[in-house]
This record gives C-alpha cells, structure tokens and sequence, in this order.
C-alpha cells in the first residue's frame, strides 16, 4: 500500500499535474487576451511599422477558442445529459468492435507472414500498396460498398488499426535473434514448438505496442468517420451519433464550449485505453519490466 501510495504521489505525477496547470494557464490566458489587450494603444506602432512598409505586429491569442472556464462551465450542463454518455458509449463500441476485428486478423495475419516464407511473397506487396492509404480515404468507398453506414464506420475503424499491428507483428518476429533458432533446430525442436516457445514470446512485445498505437488510431479515426458520415445508423436501439457527431452538430449549432468538450472526451478515452493496454502488456509480458 505504501508503495503505491509513493509511486502516485511520485516526482512523475507531480510534473504530470504542473505541466497540465501551465498548459491550462497559458490557454485561460491565451483565450482572455483579447480583453485584456486593448489594441487601439498600439496604433501609433501600427502606423510607424506600416511607414517602412512592414506589417504590423501583433501578440499572438487563441482566436475564438473558449477558455477553460467557460468550457469546464459548459460541461457542468452537460455532464447530467443522457445524450452525451450515449455519445460516449457509442463511439466506444464503436472503437472496440473495430480494434478486436482489428486484433483478430491482423495478429494471423503478420505472425503468418513472419513465418511463411511464401505468405510473405504472396501478401506483403498487397499489404504495402494498401497500408499507404489513410484510412479516412476509406471512408467514401465503404460507404459505397457496405450495406449500412455503421458497417462503414466500423470498417474503417479497422483499417485504421490492423496496418499497424501486422506491421509491428512482421517487425517484431523478424527482429529475433538467428541463434535461437538455430540452438532450437539443432536440438531437434519441430516448427510448432520454434513459434510456440520462441516465435511468439519474442513477438508478444511488438503485438503490445502495435495494439497500443492501433488504439490510438482507431480513436482518430472513428471522429473523423462519424463526422462524415452523419454519425452512422442506429446502434443498439438508439439513434447513433457519437463523440465525432456530438462535435460537428456542436460546431454547427456554434457551442464552440462543447467542440472543445468533444475534444477533451475524445482524449481522455483515447488516454485510459491505451492505459489499459499497457496495464495488459505488462501482464503478458512480465520478463520486460523486472528491476
């Protein structure tokens, strides 16, 4: 208990919450600058600098972005509204049936291409030509050719995470030291026995961090689906928007004080999934975390 009482109280949590302070004064600043400079006192530099043909200087601010108060005022209304949690709940379905979908092929799939030498041959160059384009440029095409638009939304979410992962699966098995496999084969070890004892324990940390990434892709990547796509159909009986929907009819409706509370949402789940991930990595793979 102590010792974790140590490690939250720790030197990393302290500068996690200063540097989160610092970032939220210069942004409260930063938004209330334009009240608090008065522009008009500096006509006579305004004038001087256009004299000698130069253009005129001005202080930086953050346009017309809310300031932290306003916004943390706006999500107090909104926080108590049944529609925001649906949001919430719908984009995280959302990401997770995708990331699994993700998981369920791309693992295969780059552990088959590691090992085969002709998988390899056959599916990588495929691989390749299609792991360039973003995922979003998906987003017209499965539109087309899915029956509905959450097919849509969720395919794209899955090309937004499996590239990665297959790649970090390839990379992984292919960055395994030879002389395993050769003390394996030279002490009699059958195929099955070289992929289960060495093949994927040594790939189990590039699985790890390709998952890790993959998520948070699959979180970029559903916000931009749902915007253009209108939010996808219905989902589990209710009409689907999520947190991408909730943006732009924010945005649409000029609640830039919600715009930024979609943003915020967006990533502190995007945060506590990767978190996750990483507490499960550790799990699976404890030989690279003993001190």
């Amino acid at each position: 208990m102590a010792a974790g009482t140590k490690r939250f109280f720790g030197s990393k949590t302290w500068r996690g919450a200063i540097s989160l302070v610092v970032f939220l004064l210069i942004w409260e600043i930063g938004s209330l600058s334009k009240i608090w400079i008065k522009w008009e006192s500096f006509e006579w530099l305004r004038q001087m600098l256009t004299a000698f043909g130069l253009k005129p200087i001005y202080l930086p601010w953050i346009g017309a972005v809310p300031a932290p108060t306003e916004v943390l005022m706006a999500w107090t209304h909104i926080i108590g509204d049944a529609s925001y949690w649906q949001s919430w709940y719908i984009s995280l379905l959302r990401v997770i049936s995708g990331f699994i979908a993700a998981m369920i092929v791309g693992i295969p799939f780059g552990l088959l291409l590691a090992v085969s030498r002709t998988a390899y041959g056959i599916g990588f160059p495929v691989f390749e030509v299609l792991r360039p384009i973003p995922p979003l440029a998906w987003v017209p095409a499965s539109i087309i050719f899915w029956p509905t638009q959450e097919l849509s939304i969720g395919f794209v979410i899955f090309l937004g995470a499996i590239f990665t992962i297959v790649i970090n699966v390839v990379g992984g098995a292919r960055s395994i030291d030879l002389r395993y496999f050769q003390a394996a084969r030279s002490m009699g070890s059958s195929q099955w026995d070289i992929f289960r004892r060495i093949i994927l324990p040594g790939t189990l940390p590039s699985i790890v961090v390709g998952c890790e990434v993959g998520m948070g892709i699959t979180w970029n990547v559903v916000v931009a689906a749902e915007m253009i796509s209108g939010g996808g159909s219905q989902v589990g009986g209710t009409s689907g928007g999520g947190l991408g929907f909730f943006i732009w009819n924010s945005y649409v409706g000029g609640s830039y004080e919600q715009v930024v509370i979609g943003m915020i949402s967006i990533g502190i789940a995007g945060y506590v999934s990767s978190e996750l991930l990483r507490a499960l990595g550790k799990r699976v793979t404890p030989w690279l975390h003993l001190r």
